[in-house]
């Protein structure tokens, strides 16, 4: 592709200036083609060599990492979760999945730019018209705009159907009234998902969807929140007052934004999850080395039973967390059936991010009175991690919908004969 950067996605590898290191590390069998291996690699390479060495400065600092987001426009990393036609680069959801990880190992703040670019964008992708994805998309693909997704009201949060921001139709235009709270990327995204009632009685039924642009009139940032972890992320308030935006922003019809709204958390569950795996990955490798050259008792502690069961588990809960994970991935690039998609992303965000919380504290606990300092990054992994139980869904929800899901299967046929 012409005017690509060096070490850009799709650039020619033949002559790129980023050499590639040898990994001694055993390469687990996945289900990636040679391109995405090829990306992947490029990720990694990034992760470790520019992203790493930003991450402590980033959650000490505690504000918007802008070089973070210059670095995915130069590769074009942007361009992961889009078409072609649109901009991006085509190579499907897993491959998202992958990136996203791969990010996170080092960095969860940075591993969420990615994510919510996928989240605030999916939208447009499912329920856009044409011109909605061509006025929208090439611009998200490139980097230039960032975007967000604004579900969640102060007193609505798991449950949609009582969100009380309105939008009602006057001429061509729609005018919201209301406010959305913990809104990832607030401040910074310049396209907003947006969920409204064009129709305050029908509870499900009368909520709707719009894509409202930052520089919408009436359009407001509110408080930006200090968080616990992923504190270079922006969470935050955001105001419609008298807020107008074009009818032709309308995303479908009125009244489809609950499933609007349900389908798109079908497919950003698992970024989410790939954060969290990611952190789990991150955590184990610093343990697994730590514990390779802390010694006690005349060996390395990874050589005492107790450590290195705990390695064992950390290990396996990655694994187990990686094989949901992107089979998740793989049955969205497929097109598997929506039920399906609903039930295995719900099993993937829940499993990795429990994963995620399990392994960083036990990472934590690896590093014994080093791992509650700062200065050691398990810490920060540990405060990261606790958050991916929460957004996009906790984790009691998810199991909600998995067993929601299980009930409508029928799997009476494989108890015949049972006696």
């Amino acid at each position: 592709m012409p005017g690509r950067a060096r070490g850009a996605i799709g650039a020619d590898t033949e002559h790129d200036s980023v050499v590639l290191p040898h990994y001694t590390q055993p390469v687990p069998y996945d289900p990636l083609s040679d391109e995405q291996r090829e990306i992947r690699d490029l990720v990694r390479t990034l992760a470790r060599e520019r992203i790493a060495p930003r991450a402590e400065e980033i959650d000490k600092a505690a504000e918007f990492p802008w070089d973070m987001v210059e670095l995915f426009r130069e590769h074009e990393l942007f361009g992961l979760p889009f078409e072609e036609e649109y901009g991006g680069t085509g190579t499907g959801a897993l491959m998202v999945l992958v990136a996203i990880e791969e990010i996170s190992k080092v960095c969860a703040t940075t591993g969420l730019i990615l994510a919510v670019q996928e989240l605030g964008s999916l939208g447009l992708k499912l329920a856009g018209d044409e011109d909605q994805k061509q006025r929208f998309l090439p611009r998200l693909a490139s980097g230039e705009w960032l975007s967000a997704y604004a579900l969640t009201e102060p007193g609505s949060g798991s449950d949609s159907a009582a969100m009380r921001t309105t939008a009602e139709r006057v001429g061509d235009e729609y005018v919201l009234n209301g406010s959305k709270r913990f809104i990832t990327n607030a401040g910074v995204a310049d396209l907003y998902t947006v969920f409204a009632k064009t129709d305050p009685e029908a509870g499900h039924a009368g909520i709707s969807a719009f894509v409202v642009e930052a520089s919408a009139p009436g359009f407001e940032v509110g408080r930006i929140e200090p968080k616990m972890g992923i504190k270079g992320s922006t969470t935050g308030e955001i105001f419609f007052n008298d807020c107008r935006t074009p009818a032709v922003n309308l995303l479908g019809e009125e009244g489809d934004g609950f499933k609007i709204a349900m389908r798109i958390l079908d497919r950003s569950r698992p970024g989410i999850g790939a954060q969290g795996l990611g952190l789990a990955q991150g955590a184990t490798d610093y343990a697994l080395e730590y514990a390779r050259s802390r010694e006690t008792f005349g060996k390395p502690i990874a050589q005492h039973q107790l450590i290195a069961a705990m390695l064992a588990d950390m290990e396996t809960k990655c694994e187990a967390a990686r094989g949901l994970l992107y089979k998740c991935g793989l049955m969205i690039d497929e097109g598997a059936p929506a039920d399906e998609i609903t039930k295995i992303s719900a099993m993937a965000k829940l499993y990795c991010t429990d994963a995620a919380m399990d392994v960083t504290t036990d990472a934590v606990q690896v590093l014994g009175g080093y791992g509650y300092m700062r200065e050691y990054p398990v810490e920060r992994m540990m405060r990261d991690a606790k958050i991916t139980q929460i957004y996009e869904g906790t984790n009691q929800i998810q199991r909600l919908v998995i067993a929601r899901e299980m009930l409508k299967e029928n799997r009476a046929f494989l108890l015949a004969g049972v006696g």
